[in-house]
């Protein structure tokens, strides 16, 4: 039996092991070829994943038809469609309630920034203000054609990681779950709180 932990050249050398590499290719290829979507469809752009869905363009090929509502059962986000203030804290709600290995997509200019609603005082400027966002697709909408690249995108990024790096197989690595986004007023994040603490008192001394 081999005791991978004594290799002549440390971390290095686990990175050339055929062994572990093979684990990796195996074990990521099925995590590619079983991913299965969470659809959070909120405005037009969720048309555009239907036809992506659809017969033509066929996202079973990759091992993807099978969508779910439950959170928990979900390993990829799609985020499509105008992002409200009051939708943003359940994006994230439903978010903490995936498992991990977890992966977000912004389809379209809505998600990503806002698109043309970004000034509106109802809307997020993007999801990734509160989400980590592994793939962009842009567009109003994006084409299937570019959903399909985007989830491509996200299957390169799956076959590149590693068990040995992974943080959710460390043992000393927890996953906290992200601060849920306080509406009242105004839409915030919780990490901006310092940041904004400090800028209201700067606008209270100056008047």
């Amino acid at each position: 039996m081999v005791n991978l932990s004594d290799s002549a050249e440390g971390p290095e050398g686990l990175k050339k092991n055929v062994f572990l590499t093979t684990i990796d290719n195996v074990y990521n290829w099925g995590r590619v070829r079983s991913m299965w979507p969470m659809a959070f469809g909120l405005a037009c752009c969720a048309i555009e994943f239907m036809a992506m869905m659809a017969a033509r363009f066929d996202l079973s090929r990759f091992g993807m038809e099978i969508i779910r509502a439950s959170p928990r059962q979900a390993d990829l986000m799609f985020v499509s469609g105008t992002v409200t203030k009051k939708m943003a804290p359940n994006i994230v709600r439903l978010y903490n309630q995936m498992a991990e290995p977890k992966y977000v997509l912004a389809v379209g200019a809505c998600a990503i920034s806002g698109g043309p609603f970004k000034e509106g005082y109802n809307v997020v400027s993007g999801i990734d203000k509160f989400l980590p966002v592994d793939v962009y697709v842009p567009g109003c909408p994006p084409t299937p054609e570019a959903l399909l690249y985007g989830v491509m995108k996200v299957h390169e990024k799956v076959m590149g990681q590693s068990v040995r790096t992974a943080p959710w197989y460390k043992r000393d690595q927890l996953n906290e779950p992200l601060p849920m986004p306080v509406l009242g007023p105004d839409l915030y994040n919780p990490k901006d709180r310092d940041a904004l603490k400090k800028l209201t008192a700067a606008k209270v001394e100056h008047g």
